[in-house]
């Protein structure tokens, strides 16, 4: 009897769970037959394809413009109730169809809030600077701090993310420089691109951006980048490229300036004709805010939706777009590919299968993530006698400037992420854009002092270079913390700011044991190099900034970041002593020749030059040794792989990055000696080895022939070296190549 009552149990528990199985399967059948678009067994072509015949003049018109997310004052605006107050965009639904809206949010290290909103920040999660996850060298960390802030973005009711920042840093004084991934097209396409695909991996759509060669933030609204097509394909083109093709992006964000003339955002090339024709770029293309200058130019160049229209000088894709079709010069069949592009890559990123709703975020798991990532980022880029890390022996440790006392400081504009906890200083920087100056609440002396409890500490805010030196002078240990804020709409000198080479100067020269810890956004010079003992780059450092960096101090971390720009010796070794464009004139149009180092970004304009970096690209120094050899190249087929072994020769567990850089042997025909071909981060306990093998990518290898559009990989031979930086390479083999065409678009399959 006990049987059969436990059998008739089970049964009955069966139906009851089957029932709502088969509701739900039943209820998702129907909607298919009334919305064949929902059906997730088509592709997302074909669920586009049925949408956008379903749809009106006017509900096409809806999804191609754009609102801020936030009040604006000139000219005075306020969002749609549907909107999310303090974000940066938001593009009405069609409930009809089922469309749901377009929630924008900044950007690449966590989710912003504008600064013009009328309520409370959100306060989120921020991962570090840009450049500092570029300065890992490791992609799954990438993609890990990716995955959390677009969580992050879908958890406060977002669906479209704009980050992917992967303009080349052509010259290191770019305030936006922060944000993107370095100077090299590999690096910076891998390490944007793992960070699109994690941040995509919470069903919502990613941008990437500013398509292209958005070099400076002096005059970025007229400013004409003035580059020869195949220089900008080797180069900042390849980037994009090749992130493009690792993490597709959803949508591709167009930038302010201009490119050989013409507005990125009406380029027929950009748009048109590499995105969509040379790459087969299947998404779409969204303004920058304030981008937009046109009606009909812009459509047909291949602008698929304008942002955030208050920011444009007229709503030139409402009334006048529809104007425009009606009078013809915009052809129906723009709009139509228009509004399939934008609901394709809803489909393919899952914005319409799973919706986005407002949930709890797990703050202490995502601090986690973002620690990790500063950990790997901080680069140790000089330690004279093994000054770091920090010895048990110290008993007096002074640390002196940049309110290290209480936080780590981060870079400004549209992606400020405003801290949990509130801003750990107030009141600094600009009132207006680009302000404020943000500290997140995480202090380097804190957690210095909680994993040194036999000594004492002492701080001083480094106002007084007298009075900082006076405190440092009888001090075991002496640490600098030096800052230089960079921000979106301005770019910087490479002289930190603030006197603080004088500080740095009288510190050192009264206590030679002085180790400089930088908040930077990127290069900056150092007079005083010689005179301290140790220099740390920590970059951003994100929400878990202070924290990261006494680790490293400490040892508990072994430094392992490697620099992913490199660092001059002074402005004089760069393409351009000054910065084009009048910062006073920010209307006037201007010109930047980018044809004087062509595709020669960072280390290859060093390399071609001769000159001598203050520290080279790839560079960074470990409280370990590495050592690097058993190189071999060998070509099978059309793929070439460089195998090698990597070792711990030191005595302590560290992660070594060894760098492969390819040229043609004598330089000849390429625009620099070498390229970076290949980079892995290895892990290795002392005395441990371990075998690493790269594939290298053929248009690496390759010219671009613009008359051909094609890549032409010249027959002969090539040295492969092997090394721990651009300028340190002690390994060094040779392979032939056979000629070799690839076509324009080769996309590494």
């Amino acid at each position: 009897m006990k049987r059969q009552h436990m059998r008739g149990l089970v049964m009955a528990l069966m139906l009851t769970t089957a029932l709502p199985a088969a509701a739900a399967h039943a209820q998702a059948a129907a909607t298919s037959a009334t919305k064949p678009w929902m059906n997730t067994r088509l592709s997302a072509d074909q669920r586009a394809d049925l949408i956008v015949a379903q749809m009106t003049q006017d509900e096409k018109l809806t999804l191609v413009f754009g609102y801020f997310g936030s009040n604006q004052d000139k000219p005075k605006f306020t969002p749609h109730a549907e909107a999310r107050m303090g974000s940066a965009g938001y593009i009405p639904g069609i409930p009809r169809l089922g469309v749901p809206p377009q929630w924008e949010t900044d950007a690449g290290v966590g989710v912003a809030t504008q600064r013009e909103s009328s309520d409370p920040y959100l306060e989120r999660t921020s991962l570090p600077a840009g450049i500092a996850t570029a300065a890992t060298w490791n992609p799954e960390l990438a993609f890990k701090g990716g995955a959390m802030i677009g969580s992050e973005a879908r958890s406060s009711g977002f669906n479209v993310q704009l980050a992917g920042g992967v303009n080349l840093a052509r010259d290191p004084r770019n305030g936006r420089n922060f944000e993107y991934g370095g100077e090299d097209p590999l690096l910076a396409g891998t390490m944007v691109g793992a960070q699109i695909r994690g941040i995509q991996s919470n069903h919502i759509i990613s941008t990437i951006k500013h398509w292209a060669l958005n070099g400076q933030e002096t005059g970025r609204m007229t400013v004409s980048a003035n580059i020869a097509d195949a220089a900008a394909r080797q180069s900042d083109f390849l980037a994009f490229e090749f992130a493009i093709e690792q993490s597709d992006p959803g949508s591709v964000m167009c930038a302010y300036n201009r490119i050989n003339g013409i507005y990125a955002c009406e380029s027929d090339d950009l748009m048109n004709q590499v995105l969509k024709k040379d790459w087969a770029y299947k998404g779409y293309v969204m303004s920058d805010w304030g981008a937009t200058h046109s009606t009909a130019k812009a459509a047909n160049a291949g602008l698929d939706q304008e942002s955030a229209y208050t920011f444009d000088k007229q709503p030139f894709f409402g009334t006048p777009l529809k104007a425009a079709l009606a009078d013809g010069s915009v052809p129906q069949a723009r709009l139509d590919d228009m509004a399939r592009r934008i609901t394709r890559s809803m489909f393919a990123h899952g914005l319409f299968d799973h919706p986005v709703v407002k949930g709890p975020i797990d703050f202490a798991a995502h601090a986690k993530v973002t620690q990790a990532d500063a950990e790997d980022a901080i680069v140790l880029l000089k330690n004279d006698g093994g000054l770091l890390p920090i010895v048990k022996a110290a008993k007096k440790i002074v640390v002196i400037g940049s309110h290290a006392d209480v936080g780590v400081l981060s870079g400004g504009g549209s992606s400020q992420v405003f801290p949990i906890g509130g801003m750990a200083v107030k009141g600094l920087g600009p009132e207006g854009f680009p302000g404020p100056i943000v500290y997140h609440p995480s202090s380097p002396l804190k957690a210095l002092r909680a994993r040194n409890p036999g000594a004492t500490f002492a701080y001083d805010d480094g106002t007084d270079p007298v009075a900082a030196a006076r405190a440092a002078a009888d001090a075991d240990l002496v640490i600098v913390f030096a800052h230089q804020w960079a921000a979106e709409s301005q770019d910087y000198s490479l002289t930190l700011a603030d006197n603080q080479d004088a500080l740095i100067d009288a510190v050192a020269a009264a206590n030679p044991r002085t180790a400089v810890v930088l908040e930077t956004g990127g290069p900056v010079l150092m007079p005083w190099l010689s005179k301290v003992g140790a220099v740390v780059e920590a970059w951003y450092a994100g929400t878990s900034g202070g924290e990261a960096i006494a680790r490293v101090l400490t040892g508990e971390v072994n430094p392992s970041g490697r620099l992913p720009i490199t660092f001059p010796a002074s402005v004089d070794q760069l393409p351009r002593q000054t910065i084009d464009c009048d910062p006073a004139k920010p209307e006037a149009f201007c010109d930047v020749d980018y044809d004087i180092e062509g595709a020669a970004v960072g280390y290859k304009w060093f390399d071609q030059k001769g000159h001598q970096p203050l520290f080279a690209f790839g560079h960074g120094l470990s409280y370990s040794t590495f050592g690097y050899g058993d190189l071999k190249a060998s070509q099978v087929g059309d793929t070439l792989t460089v195998s090698f072994t990597v070792s711990n020769t030191g005595k302590v567990a560290g992660k070594a990055v060894p760098q492969v850089y390819v040229g043609p042997k004598g330089g000849s025909g390429w625009e620099a000696p070498r390229r970076l071909a290949g980079f892995k981060k290895v892990d290795l306990a002392p005395g441990a080895s371990a075998k690493v093998s790269v594939t290298v990518d053929p248009r690496l290898l390759a010219t671009f022939d613009s008359k051909a559009k094609a890549w032409t990989i010249a027959a002969g031979p090539y040295e492969v070296s092997l090394g721990a930086s651009s300028r340190d390479l002690g390994a060094k083999t040779e392979v032939t190549l056979a000629a070799r065409t690839l076509p324009v678009s080769y996309d590494g399959k």
